[in-house]
């Protein structure tokens, strides 16, 4: 695991998902690029294609695609190839659409005109303390006897959110 760049995304994907026309969150990973593009297609536009072949997906993306304001949600991309096939071009989605691309290597991001790259940061001591404190003990501080204990979670997870939770 990581920083919880999934468990953040899935946090948008939720409170933001309704505010477009369509919304889609792919698990990229290792999952086969033709059912990926069924997946896109199905959950953005209103149809139950299949995909034989991935050029004609990512013509089928273009095309469907080209009006529509969508949030589309690529976690997992570990290949350039992968974006090219599913978010072929910036400009293949409707005006105000949204990709948000996790990745674990950003070096290819640049050469696909991605406008912005956020890197998410491991919690400092602080951070990790108060985030372990609401989940564990559903309150601000923890109680009585408890503060040494809440410490050592803290240090034991090493600022990865999702130790702490």
């Amino acid at each position: 695991g990581g920083v919880g760049n999934t468990t953040i995304v899935k946090a948008v994907f939720n409170s933001i998902g309704r505010k477009f026309e369509g919304s889609c969150f792919l698990d990229v990973g290792s999952n086969l690029i033709p059912h990926l593009q069924e997946t896109l297609l199905f959950d953005l536009g209103d149809s139950n294609l299949k995909v034989s072949n991935i050029d004609i997906g990512v013509g089928l993306i273009k095309k469907m695609m080209q009006h529509k304001k969508v949030l589309l949600i690529l976690d997992d991309v570990s290949h350039s190839n992968q974006l090219d096939k599913l978010a072929p071009s910036s400009d293949c989605f409707g005006p105000g659409s949204r990709i948000i691309i996790t990745t674990r290597d950003k070096s290819w991001l640049t050469t696909h005109q991605v406008d912005s790259i956020y890197e998410v940061q491991m919690l400092d001591d602080d951070q990790a303390l108060e985030l372990f404190r609401w989940n564990a003990f559903k309150c601000k501080g923890p109680p009585d006897g408890y503060l040494k204990l809440a410490q050592r979670a803290v240090l034991y997870a090493q600022g990865l959110p999702l130790a702490l939770i």
